[in-house]
């Protein structure tokens, strides 16, 4: 037997020594996560006793970590947008910074939806957060979440049925709008956008346990926004909008294959780190000044 707090401190040193820059809070996050115990219990609970089982458990996970495997890979799951999400080996992990995604687009979403029964198509869904956390949100939303990974769409639907969202969510396996039928409101999508010649580079978390299917966006990093542009609109409801994760330093090369593609700028805005990551384009044929008043965008907005 040994208690909770030398458990934790010995993960916590041996991550620190490893150089890990937050090795405390991945100490706590994975034992917690490995116990099911929750932060608040890791932290007041030093002197709560483990068993020889969960010592095991705890040293196996260690072992994973100092292999660089991320802490939330390891316990299967993360937290996106207050839902907790199963992760898998084909799915990407969602990442904070994707939460300004959702964000931008309820604040927008919820101007005009009120009863209207809105269609959502999320390409690339990985683990469905995105389509799940807009579904969560906009309780008369209906959505498809579409990707090319079997796997993924698996814990995508396991995902929303564990949410109580599965009988609003569909998946479909599609290689983007091949095998999509019908108009939406809105299409999201957060897709690979790392350049071929920068993922040797990425760090170990990344580049070795995120499906390198999610990862790399082609020689200019811009192959899958062509795909989405070119054919988006075929899809999109008159007044509906594409909004889009993008890369920090892609803003402006994202903005113009769109209006190449007869789309118009409604909003970009930025992540925590103040970097640019997301845009929302609309149908070129929409009035953009009433657009933006529709959904409450100032007009300096983008």
């Amino acid at each position: 037997m040994t208690t909770l707090g030398k458990a934790v401190a010995d993960a916590r040193a041996r991550f620190s020594a490893a150089g890990f820059a937050d090795a405390a809070i991945e100490a706590r996050i994975l034992i917690g996560g490995l116990l099911e115990l929750s932060s608040t219990e890791v932290f007041v609970g030093d002197d709560r006793e483990i068993d020889a089982a969960s010592v095991a458990k705890i040293e196996d996970a260690v072992a994973r970590r100092l292999k660089r495997e991320p802490v939330h890979r390891i316990l299967g799951k993360r937290e996106f947008h207050g839902l907790d999400l199963l992760l898998s080996k084909e799915t990407l992990e969602p990442r904070p910074d994707t939460e300004v995604l959702v964000d931008s687009i309820l604040d927008e979403a919820r101007q005009f939806a009120g009863d209207r029964s809105i269609r959502i198509l999320d390409i690339g869904t990985g683990t469905g957060a995105i389509i799940l956390a807009l579904l969560d949100g906009l309780p008369s939303a209906t959505g498809i979440g579409s990707d090319i990974s079997a796997d993924a769409l698996k814990t995508a639907a396991e995902n929303a049925r564990r949410l109580g969202l599965d009988q609003r969510f569909q998946a479909v396996e599609s290689h983007w709008f091949d095998k999509i039928d019908g108009c939406f409101d809105i299409i999201v999508s957060n897709p690979p956008y790392i350049r071929s010649d920068v993922i040797p580079d990425l760090d170990p978390e990344v580049r070795n346990f995120d499906p390198m299917a999610a990862l790399d966006g082609g020689a200019d990093g811009l192959t899958a926004y062509r795909e989405i542009a070119d054919r988006a609109g075929e899809f999109l409801a008159a007044d509906g909008c594409v909004a889009l994760e993008i890369g920090f330093d892609q803003k402006h090369a994202v903005t113009e294959l769109f209006e190449a593609e007869g789309f118009n700028l409604l909003l970009a805005r930025k992540d925590y780190g103040e970097n640019d990551r997301v845009l929302i384009f609309a149908k070129s044929v929409v009035d953009v000044a009433k657009q933006k008043k529709k959904l409450g965008i100032p007009k300096e907005a983008g």
